[in-house]
């Protein structure tokens, strides 16, 4: 078995659901301390005229230390206006543009108990949406997040034998925190993703790379989008 454990990232970018495609469990991990420019919280998508622009939740007031799974949503602004307010400009041009806003809509609308809840209901309809299967557990309610940790390695290889998993899967961007040799000891095959590299025509727009989902998915079918990620996946890591 295959498993990921990454933090519940609002609208997170292409890259984050080829990991999603490739794992057979994931783990949303929401324990860590929550940080102020992290992508807990925010996104990019392109803006009207040119470059990229953020859409972003509101949070309530909390201490610098508090954790992801500990951030409420601000419900007294009117920021899911403003987020549909943001992708308007995408009506012009972009093919999927109602379908995709119907689908932003259906995440952002409900009752929250935090902002981690909402993400992982954006996370489980953004994958339905593809068609791509999501088996999922949140850290802070399992009982291994009592569980003391050396560091990432040591917390990769010991969930792993929890959960008899093979192989531990991680973005490029967090290489540097794994000891290759330390899985090797341990028996668990670590595989680090390539950076991604699609590229797609937005029409009357500069392309951006790595914006959010919301993006690939104004100019992408769902079919175009798996396509790539089965592409990735028979090409290997």
């Amino acid at each position: 078995m295959k498993f990921a454990i990454m933090q519940p990232y609002f609208f997170p970018y292409i890259g984050y659901f080829e990991l999603i495609y490739r794992s057979d469990f994931w783990i949303v991990f929401d324990t860590p301390q929550f940080i102020q420019q992290g992508w807990i919280h925010r996104n990019r998508i392109l803006h009207p005229r040119e470059g990229w622009q953020f859409i972003v939740v509101p949070r309530k007031r909390h201490p610098h230390t508090a954790r992801i799974c500990e951030i409420v949503i601000a419900e007294d602004e009117a920021w899911r206006e403003r987020i549909l307010g943001q992708i308007g400009h995408y009506k012009r041009r972009a093919p999927f543009y109602k379908a995709v806003r119907d689908l932003v809509i259906d995440c952002l609308y409900g009752s929250f108990g935090s902002l981690s809840e909402l993400n992982v209901k954006s996370l489980e309809k953004v994958t339905a949406y593809l068609g791509i299967p999501f088996r999922y557990a949140v850290f802070s309610q399992m009982e291994i997040s009592s569980m003391q940790f050396e560091d990432s390695t040591d917390r990769a290889i010991k969930v792993a034998r929890i959960l008899g998993a093979t192989e531990y899967i991680n973005p490029p961007g967090g290489a540097h925190l794994f000891d290759r040799d330390r899985f090797e000891e341990a028996g668990i095959k670590l595989t680090i993703q390539k950076p991604v590299d699609f590229v797609y025509d937005c029409d009357g727009y500069t392309f951006e790379p790595n914006l959010s989902i919301i993006d690939v998915m104004m100019w992408n079918s769902p079919d175009s989008i798996t396509r790539y990620l089965e592409s990735r996946s028979q090409e290997g890591i």
